[in-house]
């Protein structure tokens, strides 16, 4: 009930658009099914993450903002932070790992934080981060594991309950570290339980599927790094807690079907969503062929569209192996002198 109350008291709204809710007509007549997309990719940073950001740093004390904020993020959390910051006016640091892409690091920039490029990996990043947190009493905005966080990012689901008419049978969310389906189910199944709240990961990166079929948080050996956005080898404690209550499943999507959904909404809608965003509908998609759903009011969240153009090419190519005009032929040979003959 705290989640809910909290949720809709939330003043996320000074920086967030309320995203509209479309139909996606094409895929709808395809599937036999109403896919309804709820555009996140739309809001000022593309990206859904300024909501739990600034809901978090909105919270903060006038002397903890004075000290200002820290956090670690390959892309969107640090633009989510960087505007809040701004529209607070608070100092932000932002830490990102080395191999960032410029494209990312130059948008945060933009806003007015200070990026510090360091680690190679995500881990050795956000150490760094919680470190000088620490050693310059800045606050530390994580991306996902805090009440703060996942209360802004449930105000998604307050508006998928006002804006949808009909019936809802579910809502398709990606994830990564679980704030954004965690907050969506903390608000949805009090005012609409009936309502499915289905997961959505890359097979290759499915920290929380594995951790509810297990009761407890599993940490990934690695992670796959194609849908960057949904890369987390853990999901967090609070998120997780959450989800083992409200969440209904969680379907696993291949990069090819992530691919494919990128197209749908690129013929749909005239837009590039980036492969966390897209995964989402790849998975509606899945889930609805699965069940032979027919008639339904279905919700996939397109969560952002901060996709690098250097990825283009490959989401190109296995967009055409995603819905199978096109096949991939391998074959695996013994590693030794003559083998290739």
């Amino acid at each position: 009930m705290c989640y809910l109350t909290n949720i809709l008291s939330s003043k996320v709204y000074d920086v967030a658009n309320d995203s509209p809710l479309e139909l996606a007509t094409k895929l709808s007549k395809r599937l036999g099914v109403e896919v309804w997309l709820k555009r996140e990719d739309l809001q000022p940073v593309f990206s859904f993450k300024l909501r739990g950001a600034y809901n978090m740093m909105a919270k903060l004390k006038k002397e903890q903002l004075d000290r200002g904020v820290i956090c670690s993020s390959a892309g969107n959390h640090a633009q989510g932070v960087a505007l809040a910051a701004k529209k607070l006016g608070c100092n932000a640091v932002i830490a990102m790992p080395v191999t960032t892409p410029e494209i990312k690091w130059q948008s945060v920039k933009k806003l007015g934080a200070t990026v510090v490029l360091v680690g190679d990996a995500y881990d050795e990043t956000q150490a760094y981060a919680k470190k000088r947190a620490i050693e310059e009493g800045r606050i530390f905005i994580p991306p996902f594991d805090h009440p703060d966080v996942i209360t802004g990012q449930g105000t998604v689901g307050m508006e998928i309950i006002r804006q949808m008419k009909g019936p809802l049978t579910a809502i398709f969310v990606p994830v990564g570290g679980g704030g954004l389906i965690a907050g969506i189910a903390a608000y949805v199944k009090r005012v609409a339980p009936e309502v499915k709240i289905i997961g959505v990961e890359p097979s290759d990166a499915n920290a929380m599927a594995l951790s509810l079929h297990h009761g407890q948080r599993v940490i990934l050996d690695k992670v796959g790094g194609f849908a960057d956005g949904v890369a987390v080898k853990e999901v967090g404690e609070e998120t997780f807690r959450l989800c083992k209550e409200l969440v209904d499943g969680v379907v696993l999507v291949s990069h090819d079907a992530i691919c494919a959904s990128t197209r749908d909404v690129f013929e749909e809608k005239r837009c590039i969503l980036e492969p966390a965003g897209a995964l989402a509908l790849a998975g509606a998609e899945a889930y609805c062929k699965f069940y032979g759903l027919k008639g339904d009011n279905v919700v996939a969240i397109t969560s952002g569209a901060n996709m690098d153009f250097d990825k283009l090419t490959v989401v190109t190519e296995l967009a055409k192996v995603g819905r199978q005009p096109e096949a991939v032929i391998a074959t695996v040979m013994p590693e030794g002198p003559g083998s290739l003959n």
